[in-house]
């Protein structure tokens, strides 16, 4: 059985476990948190998660690990069987994980955790994620979903990250930048959350920030 590595706050744990839950396949939760100790760093090369481990070893990279399913999984039909809807899906994942989360990921210090960004720092982001944002409005439809009426493991990115670019931007910059370009996406999570796979990442979510809080 393959076992999921991480815990249930990270947003990219989340993400593949959506998947895993989703399609109904098989694995174990094991909690890790992300550590340069050396018995994470055998397993995870940087010290991340998510990682899964299976027969045949160690795979880190939420994108990896969703890709490694689809392969290895292909009657779950996690990609679209159409090669173009697959690429489509997969730059739109590209899209969510790298130009708004990862820029985004810059404000989290701050905005989540109590701690400073510089002036300089928020400038940038602010810029990159005018930019990123401009570009994802042209190829997300919020139809409800990314790829219009048909949910699709895009989703699963956008389910777990989008709000964090939101919450995110409206903490430090008093303003919500995707609700700045039109992007709804709390009614967009409100659709997601009709699918059970998705309440329950959710919900195990909720309840790992409830255990965490001091007594």
């Amino acid at each position: 059985m393959i076992k999921l590595c991480g815990f249930a706050l990270s947003n990219y744990y989340n993400k593949v476990k959506f998947v895993l839950l989703e399609h109904g396949i098989p694995f174990e939760e094991v909690f890790v948190l992300p550590s340069q100790e050396d018995t994470v760093l055998e397993h995870s090369p940087l010290g991340k998660v998510p990682y899964i481990q299976t027969e045949h070893g160690d795979l880190c990279e939420s994108q990896c690990i969703v890709d490694y399913l689809a392969a290895r999984f292909p009657d779950k039909t996690i990609f679209s069987v159409d090669p173009w809807e697959a690429a489509k899906e997969r730059e739109l994942i590209m899209f969510v994980d790298v130009h708004l989360e990862l820029t985004a990921r810059n404000l989290y210090k701050e905005a989540f955790f109590g701690g400073t960004v510089t002036e300089a720092t928020k400038g940038r982001v602010e810029k990159l994620l005018a930019h990123h944002l401009a570009g994802f409005k042209r190829i997300a439809e919020f139809g409800p979903y990314l790829r219009g009426e048909r949910f699709s493991v895009a989703d699963t990115a956008g389910y777990v990250s989008l709000p964090l670019v939101g919450m995110a931007t409206q903490t430090i910059y008093g303003r919500d930048f995707l609700l700045d370009v039109g992007i709804d996406w709390k009614s967009y999570v409100k659709a997601i959350n009709d699918r059970p796979a998705a309440r329950r990442v959710t919900e195990d979510r909720k309840a790992y920030i409830a255990a965490s809080r001091p007594a």
